[in-house]
């Protein structure tokens, strides 16, 4: 564990390209949204959101005129018909929208949206951001190369994401991780998992708060998945570290976790599970990856030096001179998902 691993806060929004709207509208993710996310702003001031203990979340409610509230909570129920149910505004003729969260703090700059059946107070979450390209990226990614579905929709420069259910990975840290109920090998072989899926799919800055833990009983025990909620540093930094979870010192419970109940045989056996399922899902979905990276070709995503760091941080932690002809972040992923194909036929 090392504290030296820098993450860009500032890094840029890159807008979505031609390339990426055509593969959106061949995959259908792309819509017309009744509102766009300029018109979330249109607020005066924001109170700070605290937690149940009283601390600042670092998302504020932000206040508007009322005839532009009831315009906006109009809209929104549109958006999340459109979100979850392909625009059948059905299932939400008993839903009000109960309040809208700002948090300055990320890229994006995202609302968090909560949603309530007035019927029986069941209550759920989404989210509306600016349209990053390589956050869009990321999100397919996820997609195609790991066990987890994603939901979204991008209207020009707004982006629409479903929430993702889980319990912060920095407050399962604390709190569940070595609940005797659990079992602590379990957890661990997940994380080495999650760590290597980042690795491989260039996902960076999965510090504990940008992960969630999902928990489900099984019949004779827990099963276990970390599943990433924040795109935001999709193969943006120059830095190796940056796509290695376990150097981040947030991580720092999971990787004790890991060095007490793991040794190097079983880190390496769940490392080549997890590389045969990547191949596996990149088979069935080889020609949408291979849209995904056509896409990709036509707009820069990164910064050209950090391309070159991390080609050449690529190289020497694989030992393969390969990587210094890619001349982009996804030529770094391509060749990543190569190599894992020619690992797992050996």
């Amino acid at each position: 564990m090392e504290d030296d691993v820098k993450i860009s806060r500032k890094k840029p929004i890159y807008p979505v390209g031609a390339g990426l709207n055509k593969y959106l509208r061949m995959y259908q993710r792309d819509t017309r949204l009744p509102l766009a996310y300029s018109e979330l702003l249109n607020f005066g001031e924001t109170v700070p959101v605290m937690d149940k203990y009283g601390n600042d979340t670092l998302w504020e409610t932000p206040l508007y005129p009322p005839y532009i509230q009831d315009q906006l909570y109009d809209a929104l129920k549109v958006v999340y018909a459109q979100l979850k149910a392909s625009g059948n505004t059905r299932i939400v003729e008993h839903k009000i929208i109960d309040r809208i969260e700002y948090c300055a703090f990320g890229n994006t700059k995202p609302f968090r949206i909560r949603i309530i059946n007035r019927l029986n107070d069941v209550y759920d979450y989404f989210y509306i951001k600016q349209a990053d390209a390589s956050r869009i990226y990321g999100l397919e990614l996820e997609e195609i190369l790991s066990p987890n579905q994603v939901n979204y929709l991008v209207d020009r420069d707004t982006l629409v994401e479903e929430h993702i259910v889980g319990i912060p990975g920095d407050v399962f840290s604390k709190s569940g991780i070595h609940n005797t109920e659990y079992n602590q090998t379990r957890i661990a072989k997940e994380f080495v998992k999650f760590n290597e899926r980042c690795i491989i799919s260039l996902l960076g800055d999965m510090r504990a708060y940008n992960f969630v833990m999902q928990i489900t009983p099984d019949f004779d025990d827990f099963q276990f998945r970390i599943r990433a909620i924040d795109f935001d540093q999709q193969f943006y930094e120059g830095n190796p570290r940056v796509y290695m979870p376990q150097y981040f010192k947030e991580n720092l419970p999971y990787v004790k976790l890991a060095m007490e109940h793991l040794n190097e045989k079983t880190v390496l056996q769940y490392q080549q599970e997890e590389r045969s399922s990547i191949v596996h899902r990149v088979r069935s979905e080889r020609h949408r990856i291979k849209d995904l990276r056509d896409a990709s070709k036509l707009q820069g995503l990164s910064a050209p030096e950090n391309i070159a760091k991390l080609r050449e941080g690529y190289k020497a932690f694989y030992n393969n001179e390969a990587y210094l002809d890619c001349k982009s972040m996804t030529d770094i992923v391509e060749l990543n998902v190569k190599n894992v194909i020619r690992q797992v036929k050996l």
